[in-house]
């Protein structure tokens, strides 16, 4: 007798080695991943209606979005300068001996 999906415990997938079944295995990968923003995201998002859904996903979104440009902006920055604070040339071509 197959069990049954400790989370939704409606799932018609058969369980023998897992507690959760496939979609709520990935539910519980993004709680291992993101811990409490999870909350915070379902929190803000599926609490409004199903209009206004669509806008807060995507100013959730785009704070992190942002976030992450500007880390990369740094990122970027640091690999041209150089670690040193040195402009290295682009080609050994503008270089004469």
């Amino acid at each position: 007798m197959p069990f049954s999906c400790s989370l939704c415990s409606h799932s018609q997938e058969y369980l023998y080695i897992n507690r959760y079944c496939s979609k709520c295995q990935k539910i519980k990968h993004y709680l291992n991943l993101y811990q409490d923003r999870v909350y915070e995201i379902l929190d803000n998002v599926l609490s409004r209606d199903l209009d206004k859904q669509s806008n807060k996903i995507k100013a959730e979104i785009h704070e992190e979005i942002k976030n992450q440009e500007t880390k990369l902006k740094k990122a970027k920055e640091i690999v041209a300068v150089g670690e040193d604070g040195y402009d290295k040339p682009k080609t050994r071509s503008t270089l004469k001996c």
